[in-house]
């Protein structure tokens, strides 16, 4: 066997060698900040906690903590916001990510509302879709995986801008760390009596985990689409208020699937007053439950009934906030 020939087997074993290494550890040199939410405030917040006393921030962490070792034994470095129930400010949080210069920042949290019937994922993103298409890529993945892991078939799911609850600036950790693939996933809602259960149960929060494993494996498998500045190719879109945490869990919050489908029935209508009872029912049904998967339909209507009311420019708003802060969702 001549030495060109013995120098390409050579060679080609190390490359095969490499690529099996790859496979092994296909998060091998991206670093991954995991932020498990809250923490450390269960005499002072009575709003994360479940009918059965199961706290969010316990739930975060449980998952947090299970998905720090996958990641690690797939070859990634993890970075934990906290692995104990304690208190993190959030800009330090924030702060730890880009020190870090990490590749990836997942903030892990679950859910309330005042319907206890509501149970599907809930994943956020910074600004503007058009301009965090990095982040909304793996949003995709995430919410894919969530589906397949922790609910059952033809759940939906929301992927919106975190604008649509926090409507001034968004979220905080998400607003902080902008520039990097970022999303802060509610991935159940601990308000739903059979989901706060299953949320105590290791197995359960084993397979939340898994979920996440598997869409960040997947996110980093293909290029990683840019971020660009906020607004630089998006007009501002004015601020839509919205109930927060508390507001959330009223009667009138309650009302938020009624208030769509009544909406529905009066938008048929010819009549001026009830075109506007019908804004007004979509309007209040989107401020109850902003992120739901009927509030992207409510500002698409809401765009639409402005345009019979005669206010062309307010519609044109309407349309932005739906194009840019819910993502069209095709999950199988």
């Amino acid at each position: 066997m001549n030495r060109i020939l013995l120098t390409l087997l050579f060679f080609t074993g190390i490359i095969s060698i490499t690529i099996a290494q790859s496979k092994r550890k296909p998060l091998k040199g991206k670093i991954i900040c995991i932020d498990p939410g809250h923490g450390g405030t269960a005499a002072t917040d009575s709003y994360r906690v479940g009918p059965g006393g199961e706290r969010e921030e316990w739930v975060n962490l449980r998952v947090g903590l299970l998905l720090q070792k996958m990641l690690e034994k797939k070859g990634g470095k993890v970075v934990m916001t906290r692995v104990e129930d304690v208190e993190v400010p959030l800009i330090d949080r924030s702060k730890l990510a880009k020190d870090w210069k990490a590749d990836l920042f997942v903030s892990i949290h679950h859910n309330a509302t005042a319907d206890s019937s509501v149970n599907f994922p809930i994943i956020y993103f910074h600004g503007n879709m058009s301009e965090n298409v990095a982040s909304v890529d793996f949003g995709r993945e995430l919410a894919a995986r969530l589906l397949k892991y922790l609910h059952t078939p033809n759940t939906p799911v929301s992927l919106v801008s975190d604008f649509t609850i926090f409507a001034d600036a968004g979220a905080s950790v998400l607003r902080n760390t902008y520039g990097m693939p970022a999303l802060l996933a509610e991935a159940s809602f601990f308000t739903n009596p059979s989901e706060e259960q299953r949320l105590k149960q290791p197995s359960h929060n084993r397979q939340e985990a898994l979920a996440y494993t598997e869409a960040i494996v997947a996110f980093f498998a293909k290029p990683v689409a840019p971020i660009t500045a906020k607004n630089a190719s998006v007009p501002v879109i004015p601020p839509f208020k919205v109930f927060q945490e508390a507001e959330r869990m009223t009667p009138i919050a309650k009302r938020w699937r009624q208030d769509f489908e009544e909406g529905k029935v009066f938008m048929a209508k010819r009549d001026t007053a009830l075109l506007r009872e019908s804004y007004e029912l979509f309007t209040r049904s989107a401020r109850s439950f902003p992120d739901s998967w009927l509030a992207g339909q409510c500002h698409q209507n809401r765009a639409v009934l402005l345009r019979k009311l005669g206010k062309a420019v307010e519609a044109v708003q309407e349309d932005q906030r739906f194009k840019e802060y819910y993502v069209p969702l095709k999950v199988k």
